[in-house]
C-alpha cells in the first residue's frame, strides 16, 4: 500500500500569516499554479482511492490534481483543526504561533480549541481505518498542514520534549509512505 499525502495550495490568508483553521477559503492564483505543478508530479503515480478534506481549499486542490477522475471521499476527519477564537488571527502577532503548532503539550482555555493530542488522535484513528479498509490499494489524501503533521507523526515518533518543529509542510507538498 502506498499513501500519497498532499497539502492544499496557497491561500491569501497563508500569505498574510493568518491561521485559516475552519475559515473556508479557496486557493489563490499561486495555489492554483502549485496544484497544477503537483498534478504534473502525480500524473504517473497510481492511486485507487482519494480522501479529501471537505474544505474549499482542499477540494479545489484535489479537483486540479485528480486528472483520472477517481471518485473522491470527503471526510470531516481531514478538516484542519480549529483554534476556536484564534481562527482568522495572526498567531505570530498573538505570540502563540510556535506554541500552538509545535508544542504537542500546549493547552488552551478556549473550549473550541482542538489541541494537538486531540488532532493526532482524530487523524490516527482515520489512518487506522483507511489502512484496514483499503488493503492492497494506493491512496491519495488531500488535506491541511496540521493534518500532514499528524500523519507524519503517525509514522514517526513524537519527540519526548513535545517539540514538533522538525516537520513543517509547505503548500502542495507531497509526502509518501509505503506500508
Amino acid at each position: 500500500m502506498k499513501l500519497y499525502i498532499i497539502r492544499h495550495g496557497l491561500t491569501d490568508l497563508n500569505i498574510k500569516g493568518i491561521y485559516n483553521g475552519h475559515l473556508d477559503e479557496d486557493i489563490n492564483d499561486i495555489g492554483i499554479s502549485q496544484a497544477e505543478q503537483t498534478k504534473e508530479l502525480m500524473k504517473d503515480k497510481a492511486y485507487d482511492v482519494i480522501y479529501c478534506s471537505p474544505m474549499l481549499r482542499t477540494k479545489h486542490t484535489c479537483e486540479i490534481i485528480n486528472i483520472n477522475n477517481i471518485p473522491v471521499i470527503y471526510d470531516n476527519r481531514l478538516k484542519e483543526r480549529t483554534l476556536g477564537n484564534l481562527d482568522g488571527k495572526d498567531l505570530e502577532k498573538e505570540g502563540l504561533g510556535k506554541k500552538i503548532f509545535f508544542d504537542y503539550n500546549y493547552k488552551s482555555e478556549d473550549a473550541n480549541f482542538e489541541d494537538l493530542p486531540s488532532l493526532f488522535k482524530r487523524v490516527h484513528n482515520f489512518l487506522d481505518e483507511i489502512i484496514k479498509n483499503n488493503e492492497n490499494k494506493n491512496i491519495l489524501i488531500v488535506a491541511h498542514g496540521g493534518i500532514l503533521r499528524a500523519i507524519y507523526f503517525y509514522f514517526n515518533e513524537i519527540p519526548k520534549n513535545g517539540d514538533l518543529s522538525s516537520y513543517v509542510p509547505k503548500n502542495c507538498q507531497i509526502d509518501f509512505y509505503e506500508i
